[in-house]
């Protein structure tokens, strides 16, 4: 089992730790796994807000599969503190044992006295990014991004991007099913930085507030490759049809139709992997009627061919 170790100290933001720790609670609702562990130098830990948490445990030794995450506190960024000096030599001998390290806001200032930013692309609260890039000169702060990936080591701007991040890392080591999954549960958007790639399509069209929308979504990746009439569509978000088309489009910025066969084509690019398949059986593993059918989906969302299909 995964473990998740949140190192805390006094002043620490709440919701630097309520927010990652709620999308990895709901992940493990969906059978994610993870060990979520509270730990520090000290027993308890007084919040920013007020909040004491106690029964805090000694620092765990930490290996491959792991992660440390970081909430932001201001002691954090003190730069005579004997404590500091202990927790970053602690993360530094997690990651070189193989573990992960990942920090929310000004918790970077940690991984940078950890020496864990050198070399490495990073960022932190707005209001902070100079001060960090100061502090750790050989580190490369973007002050644009929500978070950023760099060989091990993961950091978020301020506060509610150790959502995104997490999100983000559920995605990276599960899939975007249990991604979009978690977000629609907490009921917040997935975002991403202007930099990263194209959405995986379970996780795009979601930034909407929409209930019968989302149901529908759901309806179609809980069954790429049935029909799903607009009638039955229709009923399931609780909408004539006419309503529902409008609403889908408002919403999402594309038809019915279109996220469907999005769905579909994101539901092949994974059957691709399987090399005992072809291109046939996996359209109609889609939905679809045959391999010419995929084949001219896939030419006008990616501009190639899923793979030669020899003897057609």
């Amino acid at each position: 089992m995964p473990r998740v170790v949140f190192p805390i100290v006094d002043r620490f933001e709440i919701f630097d730790l309520a927010g990652p720790l709620q999308v990895l609670h709901e992940a493990n609702a969906l059978g994610a796994g993870y060990e979520l562990i509270f730990a520090g130098l000290d027993r308890s830990a007084e919040s920013q807000q007020g909040v004491t948490v106690t029964k805090l445990r000694a620092l765990p030794r930490l290996g491959p599969g792991d992660l440390a995450m970081v909430p932001g506190s201001s002691v954090l960024r003190e730069r005579q503190s004997a404590k500091n000096a202990e927790l970053a030599a602690w993360l530094r001998k997690a990651h070189e044992a193989g573990a992960a390290v990942a920090s929310v806001c000004v918790g970077a200032f940690l991984l940078g006295r950890a020496g864990l930013l050198d070399g490495r692309a990073c960022t932190t609260h707005w209001k902070h990014v100079g001060e960090l890039a100061r502090r750790f000169p050989r580190a490369r702060v973007f002050d644009d991004r929500l978070f950023v990936f760099d060989d091990r080591v993961l950091t978020s701007a301020g506060i509610a991007a150790g959502v995104d991040m997490t999100l983000a890392l559920i995605e990276a080591q599960h899939n975007a099913k249990m991604a979009a999954a978690i977000a629609r549960e907490m009921v917040v958007h997935v975002r991403r930085t202007g930099t990263d790639s194209q959405l995986n399509p379970f996780l795009a069209y979601r930034d909407h507030l929409e209930a019968g929308v989302h149901a529908v979504q759901d309806r179609i990746i809980g069954e790429p490759a049935q029909r799903h009439s607009l009638d039955v569509l229709a009923r399931t978000a609780g909408m004539s049809r006419r309503h529902l088309t409008r609403v889908f489009l408002a919403a999402t910025g594309i038809s019915v139709t279109e996220y469907h066969n999005a769905i579909r084509l994101e539901h092949a690019r994974a059957l691709l992997d399987n090399q005992s398949l072809t291109v046939d059986a996996i359209a109609q593993e889609c939905g679809l009627s045959d391999a010419r059918h995929l084949r001219r989906l896939w030419k006008e969302a990616f501009g190639t061919s899923p793979r030669p299909i020899p003897n057609e």
